[in-house]
């Protein structure tokens, strides 16, 4: 157990405590695109999670494992962690089944309904906490499709306590303005300044704000550069100029300890496999948001290398 706790914010207007970092399971998928967990391996990182003080657990159906080893190694632990999922994707085979990575997502409300149904089975609860749609499509596609209203149908059936959305830009302008959704996943770091300002316009409008990819992944790169494609986060790194302003920081820490400056930001999602990461992440969090002029410093570099095309 960690020696202090993690803080603990208000995810939006669902009411729920929530600490500054979550726990993404995408890492938890396994082959062939992730590393295989031996059970003790996954129950003994699942549980690290909680015992440091992280009260959100994120997963998917398109994260292959993940939703199945959370259920067989948390469920008895349920009422610690907010459990937040997903919906759109295709249910997949119900023992250890591995989706394809870019299987067509589907948002019509019997696709919505049998993978919640799955999701629950797999992770062996009543609930989702929260469910976001994934990938989602613009507004007309859901508006389609009936999804908004499949959603609320099983939020009244208490399968479903609040609805979500994981989204990019220019998509996520679109969900804004639908207001139905009471959690916004969104792809921020300082290395994507391009999202700062719908963090903002999301927790305004009193939604919960989840970040993901805020110290990790990949990245789009800046629209109009000629090699197109994504970056890795080494390469935006580079291009940042940040590398002067952290001291002895690490990168990772000085991108986390970033995010959390934002009272606008509910909580950081995390994702590794590797115990000592999460210990490490989980050290950097409890120091809290950076000093408030490194923090403008940072804002600064970040914009300027942005307005010079990265």
């Amino acid at each position: 157990m960690s020696a202090l706790s993690l803080p603990h914010r208000t995810l939006g207007r669902t009411g729920l405590q929530v600490s500054t970092l979550g726990y993404g399971g995408i890492d938890l998928r396994g082959l062939p695109v992730g590393r295989h967990l031996a059970s003790d391996e996954a129950d003994r990182l699942l549980n690290t999670v909680l015992d440091e003080g992280i009260t959100l657990v994120d997963t998917s159906i398109d994260y292959g494992l993940s939703e199945e080893l959370i259920g067989r190694h948390l469920a008895h632990r349920r009422d610690e962690f907010v459990l937040t999922g997903k919906c759109g994707c295709a249910p997949g085979r119900e023992v250890f089944g591995l989706a394809p990575a870019r299987t067509p997502h589907d948002y019509r409300p019997r696709t919505i309904r049998a993978g919640v149904e799955q999701s629950l089975r797999r992770l062996r609860t009543d609930r989702l906490d929260v469910v976001q749609v994934h990938r989602a499509p613009g507004r007309s596609v859901l508006e389609r499709d009936d999804t908004v209203a499949a959603l609320l149908e099983l939020k009244e059936a208490g399968k479903v306590r609040f609805l979500g959305v994981s989204s990019e830009l220019p998509e996520i302008e679109e969900h804004l303005a639908m207001d139905v959704f009471d959690v916004f996943q969104i792809p921020y770091s300082a290395l994507q300044p391009e999202y700062e300002a719908v963090v903002t316009r999301a927790a305004r409008t009193g939604a919960g704000v989840i970040v993901r990819s805020g110290a990790g992944r990949v990245l789009p790169r800046p629209a109009g550069q000629a090699d197109g494609g994504r970056q890795s986060y080494a390469e935006a790194w580079r291009r940042s100029g940040l590398d002067g302003l952290r001291g002895a920081m690490p990168p990772i820490e000085l991108l986390l300890r970033h995010l959390l400056s934002r009272p606008d930001v509910s909580t950081v999602l995390i994702g590794s496999t590797d115990v000592a990461h999460v210990r490490e992440n989980v050290a950097a969090a409890q120091r809290g948001g950076l000093p408030a002029g490194l923090y403008q410093a940072v804002q600064v570099a970040t914009r300027a290398a942005t307005s010079a095309g990265g």
